[in-house]
């Protein structure tokens, strides 16, 4: 190879790079407030935000890549969690976190709203599957927040069930895994359980299910199909 030639392969090669470089970056700016979900950007959320930082949540937690990673990754939680599992979590840490102990801090009625509303606009974000293991959907032998096609699914995660319970791999460890419940208790034992759990389990320490008739037959159909 001539030294001509070599100085043409580089000067066409750095050229070609540069124009997908420019081309990538342009197209990265065209789709950054769909990506960043900015149109769901309310007063709510950047309220909720500023409750993040508030509280150094960041001194401990992960969230967009930024963070300690101490305690577990906040990107996705609202998947994870739902609203009410976050609640529960913030305002009694002691009863969900282990040897990596969450401070109880003085958060606010508001404040809480604020930060649900804040974590669930990031879980929205498109961030191209990253954490990989808060993925929204997966395979039925996966995560089960992947069930949540049906609307008891969506109930399980909404009402905050995860923070005790787990269901393929995903959830808490406090209460018993759910994962073939269905096996084990009829649809009239589960429902029995979410309306009075001592009525099943009188050194149980679950709370009542509060849900309408509607909702509450979802919530345990949902659970009689898991087998």
């Amino acid at each position: 190879m001539t030294t001509k030639l070599a100085r043409w392969i580089f000067v066409v090669g750095t050229l070609i790079s540069l124009v997908l470089f420019l081309g990538l970056t342009v197209d990265t700016h065209r789709q950054v407030e769909t990506l960043t979900n900015a149109s769901q950007l309310s007063p709510q959320v950047i309220a909720g935000k500023r409750v993040w930082h508030k509280y150094n949540c960041n001194d401990c937690h992960t969230i967009l890549g930024f963070g300690s990673y101490y305690a577990p990754d906040m990107t996705k939680v609202y998947w994870r969690r739902g609203a009410e599992g976050i609640k529960g979590v913030v305002r009694n840490p002691e009863k969900f976190t282990t040897w990596r102990k969450m401070p109880r801090q003085p958060v606010t009625d508001q404040e809480l709203e604020d930060l649900v509303a804040f974590l669930k606009w990031t879980s929205e974000i498109d961030n191209q599957a990253w954490p990989p293991q808060d993925q929204k959907l997966r395979p039925a032998t996966g995560r089960a927040v992947a069930l949540g096609v049906s609307p008891g699914a969506v109930l399980f995660q909404e009402k905050g069930c995860f923070a005790c319970h787990k269901i393929y791999e995903t959830g808490g460890l406090l209460g018993p895994d759910l994962t073939h419940v269905g096996s084990r208790l009829d649809y009239q034992t589960i429902e029995k359980v979410l309306i009075d759990p001592r009525s099943v389990n009188p050194q149980g320490t679950m709370p009542p299910t509060q849900l309408s008739h509607d909702d509450l037959d979802e919530l345990a159909r949902f659970l009689a199909n898991l087998k």
